[in-house]
């Protein structure tokens, strides 16, 4: 994982306390914006709570210069389980 130890801690704190069994269950029945587009509901999901609860500008500013999508991607996998 490329993301930086400092970063990470910061991802999951803002994220694990979103990541509800509610939430869960809203996603698993469909109960969220171009439910009917989604291909990959468990990187929706991931994906869905960092954008929502981190921001983009802490993601544009400190992890994008040395991150690309698939090592934010393997940081979300490891912070949020799959929800099927």
């Amino acid at each position: 994982m490329k993301i930086k130890p400092e970063h990470f801690a910061i991802l999951e704190t803002a994220i694990k306390q979103h990541d509800t069994p509610e939430r869960r269950a809203r996603y698993l029945k469909g109960d969220f914006p171009r439910s009917e587009r989604t291909k990959d509901l468990n990187m929706r999901y991931r994906w869905d709570l960092l954008w929502e609860f981190v921001g983009t500008t802490f993601i544009t500013l400190q992890i994008y210069p040395y991150a690309n999508d698939t090592h934010i991607d393997t940081a979300l996998r490891n912070i949020v389980g799959d929800i099927k």
